[in-house]
């Protein structure tokens, strides 16, 4: 299982030396551009799972890039 946390750059030396003491856990650190990142792309498929079930509905491209 993967899981992102949020935490206070004040508390993270702590918890990180606690997760990396546990042999079955691998902990990284992550730059905020990159847990950005995941957080969009995470959004944009909950979005498309949305707009494949008929729950909202999608863009037509054409008229979304000629609003760029």
């Amino acid at each position: 299982m993967k899981v992102l946390l949020d935490i206070p750059d004040n508390k993270a030396s702590s918890l990180m030396e606690v997760l990396n003491s546990l042999s079955y856990v691998n902990a990284t650190v992550i730059t905020n551009e990159k847990a950005l990142l995941l957080t969009e792309i995470k959004d944009a498929v909950e979005e498309m799972k949305l707009i494949r079930s008929g729950k909202k509905k999608a863009r037509n491209a054409e008229v979304f890039l000629k609003t760029l």
